[in-house]
């Protein structure tokens, strides 16, 4: 397989964003679904409206988002509402919280775990194609959050993230705590979900782009995240999510920034790159990139 190309710029900015989408030279069809984390109300690292609104806007795009398996204040459709509210997303763009009305069964070949099956929000069939918009930062669970974890657990209803949680033995949020001690079936199941996500909407029909900026070894879904301790490191834009998260978990590795060191304990304790090598082996992109610099 060829290598995929990775944009990069160090422009943090709604013209940097929209920028370096329109590298990826691609443009997603009829009615585009935008998926970002909303954020736990507390956090204060997710992307800021006012950093996505041009993109979401050059788009016509929708923010979409599910409610979370954890019981914080967006376990449910109507605080969630609240969280999207507070946050300033309603005010550049249209929402959509996916699951509020039910989930629907989507399926994919391949996998160990999830059966061939993964549960999505029922609105998603209204979407021809989806922006996956990430934060990358940490994850308690996962080691990092990027394009395959948006993709995953950020896709998936409550139910289904604790289907993905569990590793495919509970739909119930409140059981899949009792079985989250396989950590990498864990993490081979958010790649199964993802090939799940791919086959739904068609690979052509998917970009990917992660923000490296409030880099905090805690994701957006932490209430009281740890403050960043490295140095912003700017967007990365892809049309193959392995590449993507592959090339953002290479920048950590070998920054020279010395505040990595949190975050690369993190991921190396929560054995994170097993994500991408699962993912890669279902066929959903190469780990193999070249990183193409738009700045110069």
């Amino acid at each position: 397989m060829e290598k995929a190309k990775v944009y990069f710029t160090k422009d943090i900015s709604n013209e940097g964003l929209i920028k370096i989408y329109e590298a990826l030279n691609t443009e997603l069809q009829g009615k585009v679904a935008v998926k970002i984390s909303t954020g736990e109300p507390g956090g204060h690292n997710f992307l800021n409206p006012n950093l996505i609104k041009g993109l979401v806007k050059k788009l016509n795009g929708t923010i979409v988002e599910c409610c979370t398996a954890y019981r914080g204040k967006r376990f449910d459709a109507k605080n969630h509402w609240k969280a999207i509210k507070d946050h300033g997303f309603m005010d550049i763009a249209p929402c959509d919280i996916m699951d509020e009305d039910g989930e629907m069964e989507i399926h994919f070949e391949g996998g160990k775990h999830l059966n061939g099956k993964n549960y999505v929000g029922t609105h998603l069939k209204n979407y021809d194609s989806m922006l996956m918009l990430s934060h990358f930062k940490g994850h308690a669970m996962g080691g990092f959050g990027g394009a395959l974890k948006n993709m995953s657990i950020g896709v998936a209803s409550r139910n289904g993230k604790a289907w993905i949680h569990s590793v495919g033995i509970t739909k119930d949020p409140d059981e899949m705590w009792n079985h989250v001690g396989d950590q990498d079936g864990f993490l081979e199941s958010m790649a199964e979900a993802d090939k799940s996500i791919v086959t739904f909407f068609g690979q052509e029909n998917m970009a990917y782009i992660n923000v490296a900026n409030n880099i905090s070894i805690d994701c957006d879904c932490d209430s009281n995240p740890a403050d960043p301790e490295m140095q912003d490191i700017g967007i990365f834009a892809s049309l193959d999510p392995v590449a993507i998260d592959q090339c953002c978990y290479d920048q950590i590795i070998n920054s020279m920034d010395i505040g990595k060191k949190s975050l690369v304990n993190r991921m190396n304790e929560k054995h994170a790159i097993h994500t991408v090598e699962e993912a890669e082996r279902l066929g959903i992109g190469t780990r193999s990139y070249e990183i193409i610099n738009i700045d110069e």
